[in-house]
């Protein structure tokens, strides 16, 4: 983090034993807020001058302002709104400051994943700009999927990459499920819409055998169905891609589409740690 502690210069020493008071060019270059925004602190309160010359308007703060303008300057770097800040610095209540500081740094760690997830995105992108062509080639299949006995669980959950919660449930729900091979592991999202929050989501798992139903968990027979799918490595990130794919195909063979999108999970996160080697199909029922 930017170093905010200003070490006082023994020309700032003089001003101080000298004066008593600061002026404001002065407190400005010392703690490297500018006149402007200082005016801003004192209209709305937050940082108001120790004493103001009533004959010509100029503003002085006090040597113990120094610290109150570091403290302002810290907390605004970290991300606190002014009206935030106010509150925290007026607070005697040092468990809420605190409490208030952690959960600060809770919002910046998950602000952190999605900036790291932006920046594989923008790495994949820039990798296109190296292919002959920008827009990656897939190959889109037409096939049918068998049928087969599943282990289901269904859910609304905050959102599509929480999809994790139901996969722990599944495998952690109490009922004996003897996975067949092959297994399909599958998430099917059966909202009409992309969501942002609150997705209806089903994630299914190939069983030998149907058991009996726990919980949330439902044991079923799925039906064959007809599908056009596409088979992709790598992360996630390439699904819009991969879907774009599916649907210009589908309009030039004349195949229409119908029922919720389908991942199957060759290899995910539970065999492969690193998204570079994830095998993804997705998938599409048709008329």
């Amino acid at each position: 983090m930017v170093d905010f502690i200003i070490k006082m210069s023994s020309e700032i020493t003089y001003i101080c034993e000298v004066n008593k008071m600061i002026k404001i060019g002065d407190f400005s270059k010392f703690t490297r807020i500018s006149i402007r925004m200082l005016r801003h602190y004192n209209e709305i309160g937050l940082l108001i001058p120790d004493t103001i010359d009533e004959s010509n308007g100029y503003r002085y703060y006090s040597e113990t302002q120094l610290d109150k303008a570091n403290k302002i300057t810290a907390l605004k770097f970290m991300g606190f709104s002014l009206n935030t800040i106010s509150g925290l610095l007026s607070s005697n209540e040092s468990d809420l400051v605190k409490e208030r500081l952690l959960k600060r740094k809770e919002e910046l760690i998950h602000e952190g994943e999605l900036i790291k997830e932006k920046l594989r995105l923008l790495e994949n992108t820039i990798n296109r700009f190296e292919l002959e062509d920008y827009l990656m080639k897939y190959t889109v299949n037409s096939k049918e999927m068998p049928s087969r006995k599943v282990a289901s669980l269904r859910k609304t959950i905050p959102s599509y990459n929480m999809e994790g919660i139901l996969w722990g449930e599944l495998m952690n729900s109490g009922p004996d499920i003897k996975i067949a091979y092959p297994c399909y592991s599958t998430a099917i999202f059966h909202d009409g819409e992309y969501k942002e929050s609150d997705v209806d989501v089903e994630i299914q798992i190939s069983v030998k055998e149907l058991g009996n139903s726990v919980g949330n968990v439902e044991f079923k027979e799925v039906p064959a169905q007809k599908i056009v799918s596409c088979v992709f490595k790598g992360s996630y990130n390439q699904i819009n891609d991969v879907t774009e794919s599916i649907i210009s195909w589908s309009n030039q063979n004349n195949i229409e589409l119908a029922g919720p999108m389908f991942n199957i999970y060759l290899v995910g996160p539970y065999e492969e740690k690193n998204p570079a080697n994830f095998v993804t199909e997705v998938c599409f029922p048709v008329k």
